[in-house]
């Protein structure tokens, strides 16, 4: 019954078996069957079915308050266990530039405190990340602040706030971005991400019109298309991307520039009086590698831009 259990969570969070379907990777005939082999097993109706709503009654209130404490418990079967009775694992989630900028600091300051516990890195694009964290299949993931609110039982910590520039083939160092980037073929940020959006929506408001030519998600591979001369782009400036590559340059946007904010999406946790647990200790390390990074980047001063 625990596929069952877990396909009941994510109805429970979701309202409808739809929308739990949607972020669990089922039909909605695929969850309504597994509901009834729940309620069959239990012997008791854990939904008010009203249209397509499927609201909890008294005891599927109860049952999910159980079925979230089993579930952690059978997780912990398969955590190793330190010689303090405190190994586990974690599962985080992160895009592509904070693997490299951030995770990997932040995992060696939690792994001399808590050397017990194993750490799963999974790579992902926003939005599949904050469905993860959401649907709890991670404890945490690092990505781009999405465009729309966040579920109540999700919480947000600002990390970063990275600027856009418009990189440009080098030759073009000179060029005010406002006539490059109406000028020559635009190398598009994918609209399916969120900072893919935040470009659009930046596009739109300004009135700019663009000659689209490609549309790629990855930002070092943009970097690597305008370095070969084939077009300008508008992008993040990012500790995870390194430096802009031979054959490119990044231009301010002056008073025009937006930001990509970047943050640790987590579910709300009850913390413990006497000490915090591991997941709050991992999310707190993810939070001052980004405090140090910051700081650094500011004694160091801003990266090229022009």
């Amino acid at each position: 019954m625990l596929r069952e259990l877990q396909t009941f969570i994510a109805v429970a969070r979701h309202g409808t078996f739809a929308g739990a379907g949607a972020r669990i990777g089922l039909t909605q005939s695929a969850v309504s069957a597994q509901m009834q082999r729940l309620e069959a097993h239990l012997g008791v109706e854990l939904f008010d079915r009203t249209g397509r709503s499927a609201t909890l009654n008294q005891a599927g209130r109860r049952t999910l308050e159980l079925a979230d404490e089993l579930l952690t418990l059978y997780a912990r079967l398969s955590e190793p266990d330190g010689g303090d009775g405190r190994g586990g694992s974690l599962s985080v989630g992160a895009i592509a530039s904070a693997h490299a900028a951030l995770l990997p600091d932040a995992v060696g300051a939690f792994r001399r405190v808590l050397p017990a516990w194993r750490i799963r890195l999974v790579p992902g694009v926003s939005l599949n990340l904050l469905a993860s964290v959401d649907a709890g299949e991670m404890d945490m993931a690092v990505l781009i602040r999405p465009p729309f609110s966040l579920p109540a039982e999700l919480q947000w910590r600002t990390l970063v706030a990275e600027p856009f520039v418009l990189l440009a083939p080098a030759a073009k160092k000179g060029a005010h971005w406002r006539e490059l980037i109406e000028s020559e073929p635009f190398i598009r940020y994918d609209r399916r991400s969120f900072g893919g959006r935040q470009v659009d929506m930046f596009l739109r408001e300004r009135r700019i019109a663009v000659r689209d030519s490609l549309e790629v998600d990855e930002l070092p591979g943009i970097a690597q298309l305008v370095a070969r001369g084939l077009g300008v782009a508008l992008v993040p400036v990012s500790d995870g991307i390194g430096a802009w590559p031979r054959g490119a340059v990044a231009l301010h946007l002056g008073d025009d520039t937006f930001h990509r904010e970047i943050g640790l999406v987590e579910r709300a946790r009850r913390m413990r009086a006497d000490e915090p647990d591991a997941a709050t200790r991992l999310a707190d390390c993810i939070v001052e590698a980004a405090r140090r990074s910051r700081r650094a980047r500011s004694l160091k001063g801003k990266r090229g831009v022009a």
